[in-house]
């Protein structure tokens, strides 16, 4: 094992001196791209027109978004967005009239997920498509735009873990000189595995004929990974210091359950693959 010192500058360069590109967004946007990617290619494969994807595209783009942005302000920081509604929906800080751009600072995955499956339900009963077929297949690429988000918090050096106190462990410098778990990275890798396991599951069993099924396996497994995870993290707020879960660990049990129930009921809800 050992020690890294990491010190990345969050931003690559900045545009006309005002909007800065970071690593983050760069990475956030690499992962909405390969997921859809995959996504097109299981389209393809079913003989699905890609005409119905670009539309659910534009509908998870907002749902998620959306979903992040809201999760955020409502579940980690409603105190300050509570007097500050106009900066829960532009990217912007407004300190006694003046405007400063900041990009959308806060961000939380578990109000992206309830904006990606509101989203479908939305598409799906204007399209007439079943939901269950559609969130199925989402759900084989969720864990990858995931993944992407944590790399970028990594370069963000933030969401970081708790002390190691031992040799092994990344000294985020731009913080304070402490070894830490690399929780980002930690959370990242384990999506890549989810991810291979749900195609795993998608490619070579009969699970897609199964309702729910791979929603199942998703929820169960990413929140649980997720709530685990938390307890090798730092608390994002300080109101989370006087909680025995955190906010995160809080917000995953209901998915958990969730997801524990649709792998139940899926055995007995069988569906042509195709829609």
């Amino acid at each position: 094992m050992g020690i890294i010192e990491w010190n990345v500058d969050p931003e690559i360069f900045t545009v006309f001196d005002t909007f800065p590109i970071k690593y983050y967004g760069i990475l956030f946007v690499s992962g909405i791209i390969l997921s859809h990617k995959i996504v097109k290619r299981i389209y393809e494969s079913e003989q699905i027109p890609l005409e119905q994807l670009e539309k659910l595209s534009t509908y998870l783009m907002v749902g998620i978004v959306v979903g992040m942005r809201l999760g955020h302000c409502l579940f980690y920081d409603f105190e300050y967005y509570s007097e500050h509604l106009l900066e829960i929906f532009l990217p912007f800080q407004i300190v006694d009239g003046t405007w400063t751009f900041t990009g959308f600072t806060g961000l939380a995955s578990h109000g992206g997920s309830v904006g990606a499956i509101l989203a479908i339900i939305v598409y799906c009963r204007k399209y007439k498509t079943p939901v269950f077929w559609v969130l199925d297949r989402i759900a084989i690429v969720a864990p990858i735009t995931g993944a992407f988000i944590r790399f970028g918090n990594f370069m963000n050096s933030e969401i970081y873990g708790k002390p190691t106190h031992s040799n092994y462990g990344v000294i985020f410098m731009r913080d304070d000189l402490i070894p830490r778990h690399p929780a980002q990275l930690y959370e990242a890798f384990s999506y890549l595995i989810i991810f291979g396991i749900l195609w795993y599951l998608y490619k070579n069993t009969q699970t897609p004929h199964k309702e729910g099924f791979l929603l199942g396996i998703l929820l169960t497994t990413l929140f649980s990974t997720r709530l685990i995870i938390e307890f090798f993290k730092e608390n994002q707020v300080a109101f989370e210091d006087r909680m025995a879960l955190n906010m995160g660990q809080l917000l995953s049990i209901p998915f958990i359950v969730i997801g524990i129930i649709l792998l139940v009921i899926s055995k007995k809800r069988i569906r042509p693959l195709t829609i």
